[in-house]
């Protein structure tokens, strides 16, 4: 079975037109990013049959659930999907339990090689709350549930409409561990809807960023965020994503160190074990550039790196894309910094990275 979704769509919905042609990867989590107005939620109700685009062809791993020249559209209780809004809409009068299991009767017939729920409840953290009532759980907690109950059903597809848009910041980061680890160890696409750039750093495999109804950008997201023609770069948060290593423990000095592709960095003491690789989110107000290496600096992670790109935004700031070893890197300087040192596409640099967070 192919794996990959292709998703084409125009939709005209008042005022408001949607027009994509998407090709996206059958696996991993694919975030569907942009503002509000944007058309990801629209997007997203296509590809449940909850909206009829008047053009529409839509497969999912080999399986077409739309095609409008062929006059198919399979409606939403036919389509093997699961979805969570950003209310968890429990049942109120079920325990946790029997709301994981009211879908689960009404399908277990049809599926063919259901889930372990007992897993799936570990993922998620959720064991105790079993028995619980959801008028007794937190915003987070219940949040949990829905997404257990949607991946229980097995589906080929599990849709997430900002499901944590609703929650504090404290709960958010409750939650997002358990969100990668549930996407690292079942094999369900996921197609993931925010317009927080941290949900795209931490859990992004391939990244799609929509605005007004169309695709500006669509590609893996570690690449995709570090390019200087979408939004996302000239943003205050803008921020780039690597993969690191954990390579040593400095424990006197209670620093960790980690490798990447081309490099080495310092970061505050992690408790991870040697070889476990983490995501590193890298603000691009975190990093400076200099001509010449520094000395006599209290900056420990300064790299050798190449400029690749360079912009000059209206608000007197300059974005730079770097080329640290193999990775990409964004930096957000002034644009007097910028014409000061001469700064152009090709020129050896060092960057100075002042600060990191560690995504998972």
């Amino acid at each position: 079975m192919t794996q990959a979704i292709t998703a084409r769509f125009q939709l005209e919905y008042g005022e408001f037109q949607l027009a994509v042609d998407l090709s996206l990867p059958g696996s991993g989590v694919t975030v569907l990013f942009g503002h509000s107005g944007s058309g990801k939620t629209s997007l997203l109700r296509c590809i449940a049959g909850l909206q009829k685009a008047q053009q529409g062809f839509l497969q999912i791993n080999g399986q077409v659930w739309q095609d409008s020249q062929q006059d198919i559209f399979l409606s939403t209780h036919q389509r093997s999907l699961g979805y969570v809004f950003q209310e968890a809409n429990l049942f109120p009068h079920l325990t946790v339990s029997d709301n994981l299991q009211f879908g689960l009767k009404r399908v277990v017939k049809a599926i063919s090689n259901p889930v372990d729920l007992q897993h799936i409840v570990e993922l998620l953290g959720i064991e105790h709350l079993l028995q619980r009532m959801p008028s007794s759980l937190s915003g987070g907690e219940r949040q949990r549930v829905a997404i257990a109950r949607a991946v229980a059903l097995t589906p080929e597809v599990l849709l997430m409409d900002e499901p944590l848009a609703s929650l504090d910041y404290k709960r958010k980061q409750e939650i997002l561990p358990f969100l990668g680890r549930l996407h690292q160890e079942l094999n369900i696409p996921v197609l993931y809807v925010t317009h927080s750039q941290q949900e795209v750093a931490q859990l992004a495999d391939h990244l799609v960023i929509l605005e007004a109804g169309r695709m500006l950008a669509s590609g893996p997201a570690l690449e995709t965020i570090s390019r200087l023609d979408v939004p996302m770069a000239q943003d205050r948060d803008a921020s780039t994503v690597w993969q690191v290593e954990v390579l040593e423990h400095e424990t006197e000095y209670h620093l960790t160190r980690v490798r990447f592709d081309g490099g080495e960095l310092s970061l505050p003491m992690l408790e991870s074990q040697m070889g476990t690789v983490l995501r590193l989110q890298i603000y691009a107000r975190d990093v400076s550039i200099a001509l010449t290496a520094p000395i006599d600096t209290s900056i420990l992670n300064v790299l050798p790196a190449t400029i690749t790109d360079l912009s000059f935004e209206r608000n007197g700031q300059s974005v730079v894309k770097l080329q640290v070893g193999q990775l990409s890197l964004l930096a957000h300087i002034t644009r007097k910094s910028a014409l000061m040192l001469k700064l152009q596409t090709g020129m050896a640099v060092f960057a100075q990275i002042k600060g990191t967070s560690i995504l998972n």
